[in-house]
């Protein structure tokens, strides 16, 4: 059996303060929920605190992004995998279609980072997925085979069992729409069936594969449903911790 995880991106919001007190106050809506992995992505400026506050709990923190080098130097404005070890996360995000878009990441550099990642013994959540263009176009498969080529090129069986995967529709993300579970089905099983032929089928259904866009309580019960989806990266609906925790009681009656 995977197990699912409910992952929360912050992205540029909320000051210190405000990340503390969301973190506090989702710490105790969350406390029995035993049937996933919870983790939330602040900031870089408020991992340490977040982390700190909730050493021994059930959430754990993720970085949202991490430098591709490894060794530490003349990086400005990078933050090594190691570092947000050191700070207290045990996760981090890699190829957020919004770092494809905004800032140039490649395929070539998301490998770098999962590579990174691992060395620094985080779980790499990788980010995968087409726009709305590649998507009518035809190509969503295409494309997203040659990120999950690129992205986890030269990678062992054994590492691959310390990554997971996020679908996320690059059209369904920050608007609105979400895929709806069948389209989201259809690529993950297609995700599942590309790691399949280049790792084998255990490691296959060994790995954990997210759906993200969009993703909030009304929607997420339909999501989870699906027997490819193990679990949702949440963008806008993360950031308010009652709307987060009905996300991760997704199974509740």
């Amino acid at each position: 059996m995977r197990r699912p995880v409910i992952a929360g991106n912050w992205k540029m919001h909320k000051f210190i303060a405000d990340s503390v007190t969301t973190a506090l106050a989702l710490k105790p809506l969350v406390v029995n929920a035993n049937h996933c992995e919870i983790v939330i992505a602040p900031v870089f400026t408020a991992i340490k605190s977040v982390a700190d506050r909730l050493e021994g709990s059930n959430i754990r923190v993720a970085g949202q992004d991490c430098a591709p080098e490894q060794k530490h130097g003349a990086h400005t404005g990078e933050v090594a995998a190691d570092m947000l070890r050191d700070a207290g996360a045990s996760y981090v995000i890699v190829g957020h279609s919004e770092r494809r878009q905004f800032y140039g990441e490649t395929d070539s550099m998301v490998n770098r980072k999962v590579q990174a990642a691992l060395a620094a013994e985080l779980t790499p959540i990788v980010c995968v997925g087409e726009t709305l263009a590649q998507r009518d176009a035809g190509l969503a498969e295409r494309v997203v085979k040659g990120q999950i080529d690129g992205g986890l090129r030269d990678l062992t069986v054994s590492a691959l069992e310390r990554i997971i995967i996020a679908y996320e529709p690059v059209w369904a993300i920050g608007t609105g729409r979400t895929a709806t579970p069948e389209q989201a089905q259809q690529m993950q099983a297609f995700i599942r069936r590309i790691i399949a032929e280049r790792f084998g089928e255990e490691a296959s259904q060994l790995l954990r594969i997210l759906y993200g866009g969009s993703v909030k309580p009304d929607n997420i019960a339909g999501l989870m449903a699906q027997p490819d989806i193990d679990g949702a990266l949440v963008g806008g609906a993360s950031l308010e911790a009652e709307t987060f925790a009905k996300i991760v009681h997704y199974n509740a009656a």
